[in-house]
């Protein structure tokens, strides 16, 4: 168990290779906003945006943007305080609230991984997995993990633990041991989908099919920015400016805002690693397709209908202490006075 003296031990070594940038000159509301993100992330895709098009400064945000190598080391530092807020998973934030870490939820992405497969692959069913070598990322306790085996006992009877072959390790390994035609098939996250979709490779089943599957019309957004939630409740306006800044922000990223979208598009191909034109706009389009377009009650609606999918099927090992969704899990600006 980390205690907080532990935590705050390990984000010191964890902050002393971390990149951290001067917050931009703005008129700031409140105080500037400590923001942990994975190195080439896609939060450091829309940041880089936000900061081009000066986006953060418009309305009204100090940004102080730390970088960190795995998003571990991003948890360790915004549990130790040494952040305000880090971009993290629906899944993560409930449990460490319904542990008792008053947090905040602003969602930003809805996009998630698939299986993928050779584009000449034998392989055009789930129940054909059956002895295949299945690479799977995150672990025996993925979500995605967790709807895929439960998805393909509801519809081929197929018990994949036992009838496949799961391997499981990093994604990036993964995805080379796929290319090296070392594993049949890969459960991988969205942007590795991505990145083999110009080299020929198909999504055998996506996520958002698993989600349907289960009776979850809308897919939620399962990964957001987590603030602390005593820094959401002392800075409202702060977190709601924010807010702003990454709703304009997707907007010229999605081609809303004309004007500002190849601008804004040249600055986070900065940080997304894409060598290749093709490659470039594969991830584009898959930045894209996860923006939020659902209400924020429609939002948390689907969110508590995936997550008491996921209590059943991963129970207190992946959920922690709380079958349901926790309340006040998602930010909420307080209402203006008038």
């Amino acid at each position: 168990m980390l205690t907080r003296r532990r935590m705050l031990a390990l984000s010191a070594g964890v902050l002393s290779g971390a990149a951290v940038l001067p917050a931009r000159a703005a008129t700031a509301a409140g105080p500037p906003l400590r923001l942990g993100l994975l190195q080439f992330g896609t939060g450091a895709w829309e940041i880089a945006a936000m900061t081009a098009l000066g986006l953060d400064a418009a309305h009204g945000v100090a940004l102080v943007p730390q970088r960190f190598a795995t998003n571990d080391a991003g948890r360790i530092a915004f549990q130790a305080g040494a952040v305000d807020a880090i971009l993290s998973d629906l899944l993560w934030a409930a449990r460490v609230k319904a542990e008792g870490r008053d947090l905040v939820y602003l969602p930003f992405s809805s996009a998630e991984g698939a299986v993928m497969v050779p584009a000449g692959s034998p392989i055009n069913t789930v129940a054909d997995l059956a002895g295949k070598r299945l690479g799977v990322a995150g672990g025996a306790l993925d979500k995605s993990w967790l709807m895929l085996k439960a998805h393909a006992q509801a519809q081929a009877g197929l018990d994949l633990q036992s009838a496949a072959q799961p391997v499981f390790a990093a994604p990036p390994l993964l995805a080379a041991e796929l290319e090296q035609g070392h594993l049949d098939a890969a459960l991988l996250y969205w942007t590795f989908c991505a990145r083999l979709e110009p080299k020929g490779y198909r999504r055998l089943v996506s996520v958002e099919d698993l989600v349907r599957s289960f009776g979850v019309p809308r897919e939620p957004t399962l990964v957001g920015y987590v603030f602390d939630g005593t820094f959401a409740r002392a800075n409202p306006e702060t977190v709601a400016a924010f807010a702003r800044a990454s709703r304009a922000t997707k907007a010229a990223l999605a081609g809303e805002d004309p004007a500002r979208t190849e601008a804004a598009w040249a600055a986070a191909r900065r940080e997304m690693q894409a060598p290749d034109e093709a490659t470039f706009a594969a991830l584009r389009r898959g930045f894209i397709a996860g923006v939020p377009r659902l209400s924020p009650a429609e939002e948390e609606a689907a969110a508590a209908q995936l997550y008491a999918v996921l209590a059943r099927l991963g129970g207190e090992r992946l959920v922690g202490p709380a079958t349901r969704l926790p309340p006040d899990l998602y930010f909420a600006p307080e209402p203006v006075a008038r």
